[in-house]
């Protein structure tokens, strides 16, 4: 077993047991390349037990948060199915390590998208737009890492939840969302803060996804971004996004 496909067996096993590993390399020693092979490992061995691949997340899509982790491009992640929770349903705390919620926008693609498009190519392989939350979880013994163990761990990604589907001609660049635990709010933003535009990260999603071999399919998924910080989750909880024009959508928390 090579030291990549060591690494991602770690990983994998963190995720699959909910139990959180030391860091793998404390020293920042990886690369962000040898990063993405470990995730791509990771995830083949999800598939290997029988998930399937159905989309990619993207992460780091606020310039703010770029340039704080000294960045110049976003990261990404990939989903599978075992990822995708029932709108409305109930999760399981006891999956996760230390899970978060972020709002996002999540796109459905009707035809495959690959490399360098524009945002009105990217428009144009669009079927539908939708609410979303995905869950975030650090597999890190205390939410300690370094940018190429986030990368390893798949861009933290742990789960989504998709609300309704809209028609893809509706406008996305700017739509106000609440995101409430329990009937609180507890974020406010607007899709313009992915990337000035959601439209960019799906452009990124085509570009990166792409040049890693694995370019986006017709009926993947695409999760823009997280719109506003991240908040924990605890059990008992009601976790909802409302956004403006598209919906809601939600989950509980056992």
């Amino acid at each position: 077993m090579t030291r990549i496909e060591e690494l991602a067996r770690r990983l994998d096993d963190a995720a699959l047991n909910a139990c959180a590993i030391a860091q793998m390399d404390p020293e920042n020693r990886l690369s962000i390349e040898e990063a993405y092979a470990i995730q791509a490992a990771s995830i083949a061995r999800r598939i290997e037990r029988g998930e399937t691949r159905v989309g990619v997340k993207m992460g780091f899509t606020s310039r703010a948060k770029m340039l704080q982790m000294g960045l110049s491009d976003v990261i990404w992640g990939r989903l599978t199915s075992r990822m995708q929770l029932e709108e409305g349903g109930t999760i399981d705390f006891a999956s996760f390590v230390r899970p978060r919620v972020e709002p996002e926008l999540a796109f459905l693609l009707k035809r495959p998208l690959r490399g360098n498009v524009t945002a009105a190519e990217a428009l144009a392989a669009v079927e539908a737009v939708a609410p979303a939350l995905e869950i975030i979880d650090s597999r890190y013994q205390d939410f300690k890492f370094t940018l190429p163990e986030v990368i390893a761990d798949n861009a933290s990604s742990s789960g989504f939840v998709i609300g309704p589907w809209n028609a893809p001609s509706t406008d996305v660049v700017n739509l106000g969302l609440a995101l409430t635990i329990d009937g609180r709010l507890v974020q406010a933003g607007s899709t313009a803060a992915l990337l000035g535009h959601p439209l960019r990260s799906l452009v990124a999603a085509a570009r990166l996804s792409a040049a890693a071999g694995e370019p986006l399919q017709a009926g993947w998924i695409v999760m823009a971004g997280g719109a506003t910080p991240a908040e924990w989750i605890l059990a008992g909880q009601h976790v909802s996004v409302e956004m403006q024009h598209l919906g809601s959508a939600s989950f509980h928390v056992r």
